[in-house]
């Protein structure tokens, strides 16, 4: 914001006044006019002081810049009158419908309304905003606040296209220039009329518009012209070039249709003027052929036509061209063959011997050949074929599928030499090459081609030869052998024999819930490659997720397979212990609370009950958390979950007494009834207790209402099932129920199966422990009670047996308080085994039980003294300070082998590491041979068990000592892989669960450590390689984007290649993707433009470039003189004006700068006639604003100058003084020498400030509410 100082008559004589009580020295007489220095006449104003500078210096006079503002805003005023305003009923202004509207189209098109009523009642309405903003806030305006009229104007139907324009652009630019609604009837309407609606004024606006538009089209013709199609050719002359002469010479537009299409109609178009001359020549044409012409029919096999019309048609225009005949061939699709040759009588003549000529110039041949030889004669990618081609380009060579001939097209000559060539390929391989078939059972296909393909590769490689196995789809056994005759006999033999060994394997199906199936392959296959490696001849085969099957298919030799078997069930009776799930119903806004910063709750939640917990992701509707471990950590978690969420929340719980027979049939299939009534409840959780607890609570959870209502709902559909339901009940001893069970309730689940009834044994809290229930319907449970009581009664007949083991096994059995025999009586029956005192010299073993349960128990007790007798110990030697890093977390590396193994292991006491006898670590963790590593007691772990899987858990624990290897990466990667903060390589060091040591960034070094177990580093090295491959990819690509070209361009055109505000160049540098860099100001060469980026894209780049300066070097420039004082009105507020002239005339103005010694010469720069339309429009500027300047300056030469004491007055002494000299000051800049006084009246040095600005006044309304 600048200050401008006024100096009047007045405030000098009061300056002068001040003065007078000073001491004025010099000569000066009292009666003479005082004459003030420039800095009295004029301070300078004060300056806010730097915070260096004193309180009492002076200010240093104006310096500061200032700096110019642009306006991003314009501002729109119009008024409606009283009779066109909609709501007219207000009780007070600014409060009703009128402001909610306004309120409305601001917030939706982000302009400021302002309204006002004026003395008529009329609505006055100030817009203000950006100009799209502007506009579209204007339209809504008058369309919701001033009343519509509506009118038609009828235009024809042909016109309203043009009005409508491409894509409708120019109906909606339409639309918003007039503010108002144009509706132009559908295509299918016969009506002519457009409606426009919208307020009178725009209504106008838009009708002239539309007539304007229409007018223009009158003044365009359109003529149809039918002709018959067979004389379109002579019209359009050969290659079209008639018909577009035509169009030169008269101006319009001629549309003949293509042969391919049934219309014999010519459209020509353009001004009516063009489009009758035109006319006139085509009917002149068309009649002089009609009488000239004649025409001849020839029979031309069918196979012929497509070489006399040549390709694209253009043997046919050849023709017409030459001998000024047009040739009419029939449809490719029709079985005629006759061709129309129409033309003058003496050019059929030769057109017929061209037509000949051309039908002759190829032919067709067939080479024999067994279709087996085709590929071979074909080639490696087309090698043999690909020769014969090139020599012959114009010989078309057809391999027929499944038949045994080859077709050969072209010319005559070139044909016959193909032919040779390829029948003397043809004798070549039939001397070298033979084939067999083998009838192969189709169920042994995939078996032959292996996994990937690599068997049947191995042979082809092996043998030389081609295996050729028919699809599945295909349904059929042929396998063709193909290739050297003596490796086509080895391969046949093999594949023979492959078939018989197939023939002789067993198919074994293991039955693997789906779920598991996932867990037993393992990351990336790892853990069922280990499977697949111990059991080398066995094929394992996991049915497809999309199948959800069960089946997990064994083939291979019978002993191998059972093996297999057995190791697999194993491992999946480990994991359906380790798998028990449970899902936890909590509120989706607590989740994050449950997780915890940084993952900090739920990580001390898993770790502490050694459970797997899966929350559902954030943008998932599902509210329920998945515990899966042992039931019991599973029940741990679960409770510890819902204890925060109910710190966290006034959450309800209720627990509802509901029979546990019930329960399976309230929950629903797929638990569909219990989600109606949570969901109806308003998500209320209702959990259920586990199947076999035989617990009656059911927990409600969730807001106090809807838990009373859920509770409501869940009581009365128990009622209702209730009615329904057929219990039955049994007594069994409680030490039978184990064994009915069966292991892993297989026994149980067999009953149910078979019956369909629910089994519920009571839980060990019930006080009738003899007590079984059937629940189902009643055949059902009628069913199952039967064949219960069957199993019962058997059990009931209790037998005595007795078995042999020998005395040094007995201590194990009744060892540990005789846990292996209470484990064998819990789990057959209660079976009772009694073994001879100690001291006793006695084998003999006594079994007493029910008969099935003491047949059981010797099978197990002879299977657990195989165990014993076949075991050994096996000691392995590994240092002690890796003993910590094998057992893992808590135990669970050791625990797993044990498991998986079936040994013992057991770990030396620790040695007091004070004693200091345990050498430096070993490097890579590994076993050192006995002359630098030296087995102690503390290192020795020993391992009990079958001789073999003692060998196998020892291999497993050599396998978890920790090793570390050293990887070659440059010293320059390192700072990529660390990441930044260390993301990447923590990233790394937790995906492949090892250790990454990168070294000091002094040192400089070219390696990384990595320390973890074998298979860990191995992986975390071919990651780590990985990423050094990547980024040594970046850094090339880094190289290949620093590509550079320097080109020199006239620094005259610079500003026209970066365009307003940077848009063309910025184009350029997207479309390309490079970077441009023009020279700074300071530079020496300020020609020279550097481009960067790729090769290829600097390359287009500065053809880009080039291309622009070449249609800049096309422009012209030229000066014109106009008077300085307009150039300020020619150049407009903030050069709006000047902006709008060159946007308009599409050129360049430039006006001379301050000082100039030509201060009139205005640049016009541009193509030369818009140039010429600029200097016109802009002397038309001059003329009319030199009116202006010359009325303002005659004015000012009759305007007195002011008196020394403001007398507004002259008097004789003004007359006698002579000329007036103004306002005069001493010591002015411009008494300086070198200086000249400025001309006053020069409107260049003293510029007018434009119009005043009036004070913003307050509306008499007060402030405006909205």
């Amino acid at each position: 914001m600048s200050s401008v100082a006024v100096l009047t008559p007045e405030s000098f004589a009061e300056h002068r006044s001040g003065l007078k009580d000073q001491e004025i020295t010099g000569c000066v007489p009292e009666d003479e006019a005082y004459i003030p220095t420039y800095l009295e006449a004029f301070p300078p104003l004060p300056e806010k002081g730097t915070p260096g500078e004193k309180a009492g210096e002076p200010a240093p006079v104006w310096g500061g810049k200032i700096r110019p503002i642009k306006a991003s805003v314009i501002t729109q005023v119009f008024h409606v009158p009283l009779e066109e305003r909609r709501y007219k009923d207000n009780s007070q202004f600014g409060e009703g419908e009128e402001a909610k509207v306004c309120l409305d189209i601001m917030q939706r098109t982000g302009a400021h309304i302002e309204l006002s009523l004026a003395k008529d009642q009329g609505l006055s309405i100030m817009v203000t905003g950006k100009l799209d903003s502007v506009m579209k806030a204007r339209k809504e305006i008058v369309a919701r606040l001033q009343t519509q009229a509506s009118a038609t104007v009828a235009i024809p139907k042909e016109h309203h296209r043009f009005v409508i324009g491409k894509n409708g652009e120019k109906l909606q630019e339409l639309e918003l220039k007039t503010a108002t609604k144009i509706a132009i009837p559908r295509p299918d309407d016969p009506s002519a009329n457009i409606r426009i609606t919208g307020t009178k004024e725009g209504i106008e606006k838009a009708r002239h518009e539309i007539l304007l538009i229409s007018a223009e089209q009158d003044k365009r013709a359109v003529e149809r012209l039918p002709l018959e199609k067979v004389f379109h050719p002579f019209i359009a002359g050969a290659h079209n070039r008639l018909v577009q002469e035509l169009s030169q010479e008269t101006g319009a537009r001629i549309s003949i249709p293509p042969p391919s299409l049934p219309k014999d109609e010519i459209v020509i178009t353009g001004e009516k003027e063009a489009v009758a001359l035109a006319l006139s020549r085509i009917r002149a044409i068309y009649d002089d052929k009609k009488r000239k012409t004649t025409t001849i029919s020839v029979e031309v096999k069918k196979s012929q036509h497509k070489y006399i019309i040549g390709p694209k048609g253009n043997t046919l225009q050849e023709i017409l061209e030459t001998t000024g005949v047009s040739v009419e061939m029939p449809p490719l699709d029709s079985g005629s063959e006759t061709i129309i040759l129409r033309g003058e009588p003496d050019k059929l003549g030769p057109a017929l011997t061209q037509v000949y000529a051309k039908a002759k110039s190829v032919m067709i041949v067939e080479v024999t050949a067994p279709a087996w030889l085709h590929r071979f004669i074909i080639g490696k990618k087309g090698q043999n074929i690909g020769r014969i081609t090139q020599q012959l380009p114009r010989v078309h060579i057809e391999f027929t599928d499944g038949e045994e001939r080859i077709s050969l097209e072209g010319p005559t000559e070139e044909v016959e030499q193909a032919q040779a060539q390829i029948q003397e390929i043809i004798k070549d391989l039939l001397v070298r090459m033979d084939y067999t078939e083998v009838i192969i059972d189709q169920r042994f296909h995939r078996h032959l081609i292996g996994k990937n393909g690599a068997n049947i590769n191995r042979i082809k490689e092996q043998y030389k030869v081609s295996v050729r196995i028919p699809q599945d789809s295909e349904r059929s056994g042929l396998v063709r052998i193909e290739g050297d005759p003596k490796g086509v006999q080895l391969a046949r033999r093999e594949l023979i024999e492959m078939v018989q060994r197939m023939e002789n394997e067993r198919t074994k199906d293991l039955i693997v819930e789906q779920k598991f199936h996932r867990t037993i392959i393992g990351q990336k296959g790892e853990k069922i490659k280990e499977v697949r490696d111990k059991f080398p001849e066995v094929i394992i085969n996991f049915p497809d997720p999309a199948q959800k099957s069960d089946i997990v298919q064994l083939r291979g030799p019978k002993n191998e397979v059972e093996k297999c078997a057995k190791f697999l069930q194993k491992i999946i009776a480990d994991l359906i212990e380790n798998s028990f799930s449970l899902s936890v119903p909590i509120f989706k806004q607590f989740h994050k609370n449950i997780i915890g910063k940084g993952g900090a709750n739920i990580k001390k939640i898993r770790e502490e009950t050694t459970t797997k917990i899966d929350l559902p992701t954030e943008n998932s509707n599902s509210e329920m958390i998945v515990i899966t471990g042992k039931k019991i950590n599973c029940e741990a978690a679960r409770e510890r979950i819902l204890a925060i969420q109910r710190e966290l929340a006034n959450i309800k719980e209720a627990e509802v007494t509901i029979p546990a027979k019930l329960h399976n049939s309230l929950i629903g299939s797929k638990g569909c009834l219990v989600r109606s009534i949570m969901e109806d409840c308003g998500g209320v959780h209702i959990h259920f207790p586990s199947e076999g607890s035989g617990s009656d609570k059911v927990t409600i959870r969730g807001p106090a209402g809807e838990v009373e209502k859920a509770k409501k709902q869940l009581l009365q559909l128990a009622e209702e099932k209730q009615v329904n339901n057929f219990t039955a009940e049994l007594q069994a001893k409680p030490e039978y129920h184990k064994f009915l069970i069966g292991r892993g309730g297989a026994n149980i689940r067999r009953v149910r199966d078979r019956t369909g009834a629910r089994i519920i044994f009571p839980s060990p809290d019930d006080t009738e422990q003899e007590l079984i229930t059937i629940v189902g319907k009643e055949e059902a449970v009628r069913l199952a009670q039967k064949e219960l009581e069957i199993l019962v009664k058997n059990l009931d007949d209790v037998v005595e047996d007795s078995m042999v083991v020998d005395v040094r096994h007995h201590r194990h059995f009744v060892c540990r308080r005789g846990q292996v025999l209470r484990e064998l009586a819990e789990e057959y029956g209660g079976v009772a085994v009694s073994f001879p005192r100690t001291g006793a010299n006695s084998q003999r073993v006594t079994l007493k039980g029910a008969k099935d349960c003491v047949d059981a128990a010797k099978k197990r007790i002879q299977e657990i003294i195989e165990d014993l007798e076949s075991q050994v110990s096996v000691e392995v030697a590994i240092p002690q300070r890796y003993h910590r890093a094998i057992m893992g977390p808590k135990g669970c590396r050791i625990q797993h082998i044990t498991r998986e193994h079936e040994v013992q292991i057991k770990f030396p006491e620790r040695e007091d590491s004070s004693a200091g006898q345990e050498a430096a670590p070993q490097e890579n963790g590994d076993v050192s041979p006995e002359a630098e590593f030296v087995p102690r007691k503390c290192d020795i772990i020993v391992i009990s068990g079958r001789a073999e899987k003692c060998e196998v858990a020892k291999a497993a624990l050599l396998a978890l000592v920790p090793i570390t290897e050293d990887i070659e990466v440059s010293y320059e990667l390192h700072r990529y892989i660390i990441g930044q903060k260390g993301s990447g390589i923590r990233k790394m060091m937790e995906e492949y669960e090892v250790n990454i040591w990168v070294p000091q960034p002094e040192r400089q070094l070219d390696v990384v450590k990595v320390t973890g177990q074998v298979a860990n580093v191995e992986r975390a090295k071919q990651g780590l390689l990985e990423r050094v491959k990547d980024l040594q990819a970046e850094q090339e690509d880094r190289a290949l984007r620093s590509f550079r070209v320097t080109m020199a361009v006239d620094p005259k055109f610079h500003p026209k290649i970066i365009g307003r505000k940077g848009a063309v160049i910025s184009q350029i540098r997207k479309d390309h993707d490079v970077s441009i860099q023009f020279p700074d100001k300071g530079d020496e060469q300020q020609d020279l433009i550097v481009i960067l980026g790729y090769e290829r894209n600097v390359e287009e780049a500065r053809q880009a470039i080039q291309l622009l300066v070449a249609e800049l070097q096309e422009m012209v420039s030229q000066e014109v003189h106009l008077d300085p004082r307009t150039h300020a009105r020619i150049i407009g507020a903030r050069g709006k004006t000047i902006r709008k002239l060159m946007e308009e005339f599409k050129v360049d103005i430039r006006f001379p700068q301050p000082g100039s010694d030509e201060p009139d010469k205005v640049t016009v720069t541009g193509l030369p006639e818009t140039v010429d339309n600029a200097i016109d429009h802009l002397l038309n500027m001059e003329e009319e604003y030199m009116l202006s300047v010359t009325e303002t300056e005659t004015l000012a030469a009759y305007m007195k100058p002011p008196s020394r004491y403001g007398g507004g007055g002259g008097g004789a002494d003004d007359s006698s003084g002579g000329p007036a000299k103004g306002f005069v000051v001493r010591d002015a800049p411009w008494n300086a020498s070198g200086n000249k006084a400025p001309d006053m009246s020069s409107a260049e040095d003293f510029p007018t400030f434009g119009t005043g600005v009036a004070p913003k006044q307050t509306s008499a309304w007060g402030p405006k509410k909205f």
